[in-house]
C-alpha cells in the first residue's frame, strides 16, 4: 500500500471514531487511558495526513508546525503515555512494580528525545512515496530499546491477555517496519501501530474480555 494523505485521513477517521467507542465502553477511570490510545491515533493521524498536504514547499511554517506536533506524540507522549495506561488497569503487584520501572524507562527516554526535539529539529520530507522524518539524536540504539520497552514490553507485562497481545502485535509491527522500511521507519510503524489500535476495542468488546490472567 502506498501511504498518502488519503490513506492518513481514512486511518484518522476510522481510528477516532473507533477511539470514541472504546473510551463510551471503558468501565472505569482506570480504564480510560488504556481507551483513549486509538483516539491518540487518530489525532496522530490526522496530523499525518495534514502534513502530507504541506508537500511540496507549499506551506513551509505549517509544515514545520505539524512536523513537530507529529512527532511529539511519536517521539515523546507515546514511551511516556503507555506503560501509565498499562499501569492503571494492572492489579497484580508484581506486575505493577514491573510496570513502575518501565514507566521510568519511558518518561527518560521521552523527556530525553523531547530535548533532542528542541536541540535538533526534526524535518520531514517525502522520498518514495513516504513521509521520512529527519530525527538526529545520539545514543541511537539504547534509544530504541528504552522506547520498545516502554512502547511494547510495558503491554507485554499485563495481566490482561488482550492488552498482552497488543503488545505482541505493536512489537512484531515494528520488526516488520524496521525490516522493510528502515528509512521511513517513524510514519510506517506509527501507522502500523495504529491500525493495530483495533485491538483495544477487543478489550472492551465484552466484560469477560476485561478478566485478567489467573
Amino acid at each position: 500500500m502506498c501511504f498518502s494523505a488519503p490513506a492518513s485521513f481514512t486511518a484518522a477517521a476510522v481510528l477516532l471514531g473507533l477511539g470514541t467507542v472504546t473510551v463510551r465502553r471503558a468501565g472505569s477511570r482506570r480504564e480510560l487511558p488504556y481507551a483513549a490510545i486509538p483516539l491518540l491515533f487518530g489525532v496522530q493521524q490526522l496530523l499525518e495526513g495534514m502534513l502530507w498536504l504541506t508537500f511540496p514547499d507549499r506551506a513551509p511554517l505549517l509544515n514545520v508546525a505539524l512536523t513537530h506536533l507529529y512527532s511529539f506524540f511519536s517521539h515523546v507522549l507515546w514511551p511516556i503515555y503507555v506503560p501509565l495506561a498499562a499501569l492503571a488497569l494492572e492489579s497484580v503487584r508484581w506486575r505493577r512494580r514491573v510496570l513502575v520501572a518501565i514507566a521510568v524507562a519511558g518518561a527518560l527516554v521521552g523527556l530525553y528525545l523531547l530535548a533532542m526535539l528542541v536541540k535538533l529539529p526534526i524535518t520531514a520530507r517525502v522520498v518514495g512515496q513516504h513521509i521520512l522524518y529527519d530525527s538526529p539524536h545520539f545514543y541511537v540504539m539504547t534509544t530504541m530499546a528504552l522506547y520498545l520497552i516502554g512502547t511494547c514490553a510495558s503491554l507485554m507485562v499485563s495481566s490482561h491477555r488482550r492488552v498482552a497481545a497488543f503488545g505482541v502485535a505493536a512489537f512484531v509491527s515494528a520488526i516488520a517496519a524496521y525490516m522493510f522500511y528502515a528509512t521511513w521507519f517513524i510514519s510506517v510503524w506509527c501507522f502500523f501501530a495504529a491500525v493495530l489500535s483495533f485491538i483495544v476495542l477487543w478489550q472492551f468488546r465484552e466484560p469477560r474480555a476485561r478478566l485478567a490472567v489467573p
